[in-house]
């Protein structure tokens, strides 16, 4: 499956002079990579290449831009905030796949169960529920989407449906 955080490693096996790499699911099916050498630079031939390696290479569902790593700013790329461990151990596997994605989310959220509900392959979003006695408080949902994104396919977005419990219904 194919995670940000596994395409920049791939990315920087590939292209090991690149220091500065991220990718940014940036519209849906689409992702953009930001990239910048020890000195700061994307030169044209390194930015052509990427491209053309990301598009041959990563993920056939996915078409790839390339930019000079300074862009996230004005594309308004959020920061990276730190993960689990244990999540960034699942994003990293090659054969990640939605078993994986459960367990790691089970693990970091033990007091309930996330499921697949749902692919809106037009907007290109996965659906999940989460059901469970209690409910989520705010920062355990934001850091729930937050790890999610992590581990779906660049490309893709997610949004997480919390069932109601049976006693509030």
């Amino acid at each position: 499956m194919g995670t940000r955080l596994r395409s920049e490693q791939q990315v920087k096996l590939r292209f090991p002079h690149l220091r500065y790499i991220r990718i940014y699911t940036s519209a849906k099916y689409r992702a953009t990579i930001y990239a910048w050498t020890e000195d700061m630079q994307l030169s044209r031939h390194d930015a052509l290449n990427l491209e053309r390696y990301a598009n041959a290479y990563l993920y056939p569902h996915v078409v790839f831009t390339v930019k000079a790593y300074n862009a996230v700013r004005a594309d308004r790329v959020p920061l990276l905030d730190e993960v689990p461990v244990d999540i960034t151990q699942a994003a990293l596997r090659p054969n990640l796949n939605q078993y994986g994605i459960f367990a790691a989310i089970h693990r970091q959220f033990p007091r309930g169960r996330l499921s697949f509900q749902q692919y809106d392959a037009i907007q290109s979003i996965i659906h999940f529920t989460y059901d469970a006695a209690l409910p989520l408080s705010e920062t355990e949902k934001g850091n729930m989407l937050r790890y999610l994104c992590e581990l779906i396919p660049l490309g893709c977005y997610c949004e997480v449906h919390e069932l109601e419990a049976a006693g509030d219904q």
